[in-house]
This record gives C-alpha cells, structure tokens and sequence, in this order.
C-alpha cells in the first residue's frame, strides 16, 4: 500500500496497483482515510518536543521534555511516551561526564555547618549557596564562581577569573547581594574553600551581618545543589565546546543563565523553571 502511495506521482495509480496485486478500492480507502485520535495527537506532541529540545539546544531528556510539555502545553503525558517519540524522531540522547574537582580546605578556621542539608527555603534570599570550578580557556584554567538562591535553585551570580581567589569569591558575592537588594537575615552556605574562609570574604560578611555556614570537611553532599548545577553546566553547556577567548566563555555563561534561569524546568520546583518559581511566590505572597 505504501510503495502504491509512495510511486503514485512517477506512474499510473491503476498500473501500480495490478503491477503490485493491490485492489484499486483498498489503495483509495488507505488515502482517504482519516488519521486517528492518537496519529493526530502524537503529531502534536512532535511538533511541542521538536520545539522544546530546540530551545534547550538538544540538552533536554525525556524528562525534562515531559516537564515541559505539561507546563507550556497544560499537556500531561508519560515519560515513556516522550522517549518513545523521541526515539522515532531520532533524537540523539546527550551524554554525561562527570566533572572532577579537587577542593582546598582551610584548617583551623571556626567552619560551623549552619545549613544541615536543610535546602528547601520557603521565600527567596534566605538561603544561598556557591562554590568554584573550572574551565580550560585556550591551554589556560579559568576559575568559575556562583552563586545560587536555594528557594527556587535560581543562579544569581557568577564571574570567573584566572585565579581561584578570596576576591573571585567577593566579586562574585558583591554582585549577588546588591542585585538582590541587600537582603537581610541571609544564610551563605560553601565549603571549605580558601577563598570563602580567607579573612577579607569573612570579614565583608561579618560587615554585612550575613551568617556563614560550611559544608563538613570532605563532604561535599553538604553542599548538593550547587554541585548539582555545576554538574548540569559541565554537560550541558562547558563540556560541549572549546573556548579561545575570555570572551567566548564570557558569553556561553551568559546564554546557559539565560537558559537555565528561563527555560530549564527543576525538578524541585514541581517542573517549574527557577524564575517561574520565584514569580510564582510574589504573585501568591
């Protein structure tokens, strides 16, 4: 039936149809036939999915997808579904490679773990967390600071520098704390690092009469979400280029906010990107 269909435009339909012994009525009932509920919605939810992984430059699973589709779309759909489609549509799935890291700890420093793994504040600018990793920029290693709000994951702040140093860590601060409005009663929650136990990072705090908390020494699940995102950038964004300039990185780091600000569904936020979480608070509060 399909091989009539298929060569109906170079040869006569009644010749294809004694050539192939298909039954002229059965080949006219196939054409007009209507496509069923499920064909139609199936190539609706093409179209969303091809539409979604495209603005998440193919960084988007199925999980993800499915998140998506419900919230852009009020659709609700499997996840075995969406990678059913996605197989069809042939969708390469990213791969992952987990970022290393080797971390410096300060010794003999006052480090209390405030935090306790308690990472669900209920408003924004209760809570934030940061830490440092790194990238290779021409041959060269380019240290990357953030800083992320732990009520709906948002990153709202980053710089990077050719040094993992104390001022990395307060440019990177100083940014987030006035683009917030100078929150009041914050907890600032890191590792053990040099640069946010060094004496000018803890005194700018002390001045600020924000709290500091530490991850235990060698833990870093104290620390999760951030090291979380960090992973998420290494393999949806750093780890799929090569940068020869500050400025090629300066700006992949922009788009990924962008991105994952905007558009990257969290799974902590019921599906919800960070900035529609937030929004969503204000408009309830």
């Amino acid at each position: 039936m399909k091989a009539v269909h298929t060569l109906r435009h170079q040869h006569n339909v009644k010749t294809l149809c004694r050539v192939l012994g298909v039954n002229r009525s059965t080949y006219y009932g196939y054409v007009n036939r209507k496509p069923s509920a499920r064909t139609l919605e199936n190539q609706q939810l093409r179209t969303a999915i091809l539409e979604i992984y495209g603005k998440s430059r193919k960084r988007f699973g199925a999980h993800k997808i499915r998140q998506r589709i419900l919230v852009e779309y009020g659709i609700k759909i499997s996840v075995g579904r969406v990678y059913r489609l996605m197989k069809e549509m042939q969708l390469p799935k990213m791969s992952t490679v987990k970022p290393k890291y080797v971390k410096s700890f300060a010794e003999d420093v006052d480090c209390p773990n405030l935090l306790q793994k308690k990472f669900a504040p209920t408003a924004p600018n209760q809570v934030w967390v940061s830490d440092i990793t790194y990238k290779r920029v021409s041959g060269n290693w380019r240290y990357i600071c953030a800083i992320i709000d732990l009520f709906g994951r948002k990153l709202i702040a980053y710089s990077f520098a050719s040094r993992p140093t104390a001022e990395l860590a307060i440019n990177t601060f100083s940014a987030a704390y006035y683009s917030r409005g100078m929150p009041k009663g914050l907890l600032f929650h890191t590792d053990r690092g040099s640069q946010y136990t060094a004496k000018k990072f803890r005194q700018l705090l002390d001045k600020l009469d924000i709290i500091q908390s530490f991850s235990a020494k060698a833990h870093p699940y104290d620390n999760a979400v951030i090291e979380s995102f960090f992973k998420y950038l290494k393999q949806e964004e750093l780890d799929r280029k090569s940068f020869n300039s500050d400025a090629e990185l300066s700006l992949s780091l922009f788009e990924y906010e962008n991105f994952y600000n905007h558009q990257r569904p969290h799974s902590f936020n019921d599906g919800l990107t960070p900035c529609e979480a937030e929004d969503k608070f204000y408009l309830i509060e």
